[in-house]
């Protein structure tokens, strides 16, 4: 595996690859790599010739008092991952890399990017599509890999990429979960033992959730029994029942549903979804 720092190094390589007809899938991360990071390396080696993969933790999605400062570091146990998986590269830019003429963002999200995070965490999807934006230029991908638990972020993304990109193939993976329900995520480790214990019951709201919208109840009865699931030990953040591939409200052509919850668990903020056919 080769490692770059450099953009002009990497793009040589890519110019290189390029020139002997082989097929570049990309995959950002901001490192603190686990299974649901490397479903993602495995889907891009299976549709690609060459796979890159990002570790930058990039400093414009984070709003004031949130956890950049202490967001993990495992760049060691990252590499070593990624060599066990074959990766063909890994890019580990600085700031400045990314962002040689400042953390400005002049990428528009729109109203997918207003709802749901977007009020919770205000210019969150603007840095997220516009690092998202500087990447793909940097690297110029055959395609570009993401996960769904960040299901709205994918959206933001997909129409970002479908505007400005329109020649990189946007792929997704499912979420990956602990054998109890528990969706991965580099977030986790903030969890105290005990909240860890408590953790799974998100999934387990989720399920009830689209068992109760199968079996024809009201967003406001499936609302409460997954609230009533969470009383103990989250603060709900939100609880919504959305079309899931416009984020808005569900109307007579909806054909897939998203549940999408946001929760505290202490300090820690965890998301969770569930993406299926309306029936």
């Amino acid at each position: 595996m080769q490692t770059f720092t450099n953009v002009q190094l990497l793009q040589n390589t890519l110019d290189d690859w390029r020139a002997q007809g082989q097929s570049i899938a990309f995959v950002p991360t901001m490192g603190g790599l686990h299974a649901g990071h490397l479903s993602l390396v495995a889907l891009a080696k299976q549709k690609a010739d060459k796979v890159i993969v990002s570790v930058f933790v990039n400093p414009t999605q984070f709003g004031k008092d949130e956890d950049f400062d202490q967001y993990p570091n495992t760049l060691e146990q990252d590499t070593l991952q990624l060599e066990q998986h074959q990766v063909d590269g890994l890019f580990t830019p600085s700031a400045q890399q990314i962002y040689p003429q400042g953390l400005g963002s002049y990428i528009k999200v729109g109203a997918i990017g207003d709802v749901l995070c977007g009020i919770s965490r205000p210019g969150h999807f603007q840095g997220v599509a516009q690092v998202v934006y500087n990447l793909l230029e940097i690297v110029k991908p055959d395609m570009a890999i993401f996960g769904q638990k960040d299901y709205q972020q994918l959206l933001v993304i997909k129409q970002m990429a479908a505007q400005y990109f329109p020649a990189v193939e946007v792929l997704s993976q499912p979420t990956v979960r602990e054998k109890d329900g528990l969706a991965m995520s580099t977030r986790n480790q903030y969890l105290s033992i005990k909240e860890r214990q408590i953790a799974p019951h998100l999934y387990q709201a989720l399920l009830q959730a689209k068992q109760d919208y199968l079996n024809n109840a009201s967003v406001e009865v499936l609302t409460a029994n997954a609230e009533k699931i969470l009383e103990k030990g989250f603060k709900v953040d939100y609880l919504e029942v959305l079309d899931a591939n416009t984020l808005m409200q569900i109307t007579d052509n909806t054909s897939e549903i998203a549940i999408l919850f946001s929760v505290f668990l202490g300090s820690t903020r965890l998301i969770d979804n569930i993406i299926f056919n309306k029936g």
